[in-house]
């Protein structure tokens, strides 16, 4: 029995630890997609002119 516990905590930690991560850098890159739009649309606004 103990010896499950050894590997629920040495798996588990792990899967949390990316779980958090990957929910922290999704975010992120929802934030960096909308400025590249962003970006995008003010460069085509300038070649226009």
């Amino acid at each position: 029995m103990e010896e499950i516990y050894t590997h629920i905590a040495n798996l588990g930690f792990p899967i949390v630890v990316s779980m958090y991560l990957l929910m922290r850098i999704e975010g992120k890159l929802e934030s960096l997609t909308k400025s590249i739009i962003d970006l995008s649309n003010n460069i085509s606004k300038l070649e226009k002119i």
